[in-house]
């Protein structure tokens, strides 16, 4: 186990040992290497991304996603061009310095509106911008990155091809890689992630994972657990156990070294102590969630959101607490990307 976790690289069988450990112990011993490593590579500082859930609707018929197009119970929105730019106005006045335009995959808004938010919010605004809008044409990936987009989260979710067309209808994973390796060819920086916990799927996987996050290079991985959702074909399925997913979490950081991994609200939804775990287990970013009322509570992905209904000030203002209390300080950068430190651990 220790000579493991001082291993500079670990190989596909080592890396489902350790997604198999349950030994409390050794537990502590692998959030304690993921968090030196965290440190190394990443500093003390925890960096804030501000999220706008702009748009609820989805064209997708994903199994586990509440968002998804036949779920007709969902109260949809979509955020009007003024609304976008006067919450990301909001976030940027709270000190915050990445804003995270998020939605469904949702058509509804053209290649001309993302392109015009881009704008009008760099314009006023010296923040970086991170779209995590599903799979578009590779021409509006183009446009939006020469507008001043600086990031695109698009997670592949699984490995596993089979699981990934039993997951996603109308979708497969090899066009979603594609997206992955053209977003990154053109300069955004790229996220990518996936889902721990869902049906069907096995330890090998979730190692598989880690793996493709490894071989793209992510610049940020999003590595978040499965819960259920009402109203979809996977409603019934049990949640996520969160320890595996900070083993997951954790083993990305040894892997993955300088890539930015966040600690998300899912965690808190699993559990309640579930962000300071997600911290301790080698994240070092947290996105708090700036969608106004009454659309914030309406982006149902999965069921008893954390926080869904706080303030965002006081959400901001508890999550710095919680990074105090940890050790860890706010950082006050953008939090570009760390991939030029060189993988010296």
């Amino acid at each position: 186990m220790k000579y493991l976790l001082s291993k500079g690289n670990l190989s596909r069988e080592e890396i489902i040992f350790l997604l198999n450990i349950d030994d409390p112990m050794e537990l502590g011993h692998l959030f304690k290497r993921a968090n030196e490593v965290r440190k190394f590579f990443c500093g003390n500082d925890v960096h804030l991304r501000g999220i706008i859930e702009f748009s609820n609707h989805c064209d997708q018929r994903c199994q586990y996603c509440g968002l998804r197009c036949p779920n007709n119970e969902l109260e949809r929105y979509r955020m009007s061009n003024d609304e976008i730019i006067e919450t990301a106005q909001f976030i940027y006045s709270s000190g915050i310095k990445t804003i995270v335009l998020q939605s469904g995959e949702d058509s509804f808004y053209t290649t001309d509106d993302i392109e015009e938010i881009i704008i009008s919010i760099k314009k006023d605004l010296d923040v970086a911008i991170t779209l995590s809008i599903g799979e578009r044409e590779f021409f509006e990936y183009d446009r939006w990155k020469r507008a001043g987009a600086d990031r695109y989260l698009l997670k592949h979710e699984t490995a596993n091809p089979k699981l990934y067309a039993s997951y996603h209808q109308n979708q497969n994973l090899q066009d979603r890689l594609n997206h992955l390796e053209y977003l990154k060819s053109i300069g955004f920086q790229t996220g990518g992630g996936n889902i721990v916990g869902l049906p069907g799927q096995s330890i090998e996987d979730i190692a598989d994972d880690i793996l493709l996050l490894k071989e793209f290079n992510v610049d940020m991985a999003s590595i978040s657990p499965f819960i259920p959702s009402a109203n979809t074909p996977y409603g019934n399925k049990p949640p996520c156990d969160i320890d595996l997913l900070l083993k997951t979490m954790a083993i990305a950081r040894l892997v993955l070294k300088n890539s930015h991994i966040p600690s998300t609200t899912a965690l808190s939804t699993l559990v309640h102590d579930g962000r300071e775990r997600g911290l301790q287990a080698g994240a070092n970013v947290i996105m708090p969630n700036f969608t106004p009322q009454p659309y914030k509570e309406r982006y149902i992905i999965y069921e008893n959101k954390a926080r869904a209904d706080s303030d965002p000030i006081e959400n901001v203002r508890a999550i710095t607490n919680l990074i105090n209390s940890v050790g860890r300080t706010v950082g006050n950068s953008k939090g570009h990307s760390l991939k030029s430190i060189s993988n010296l651990i």
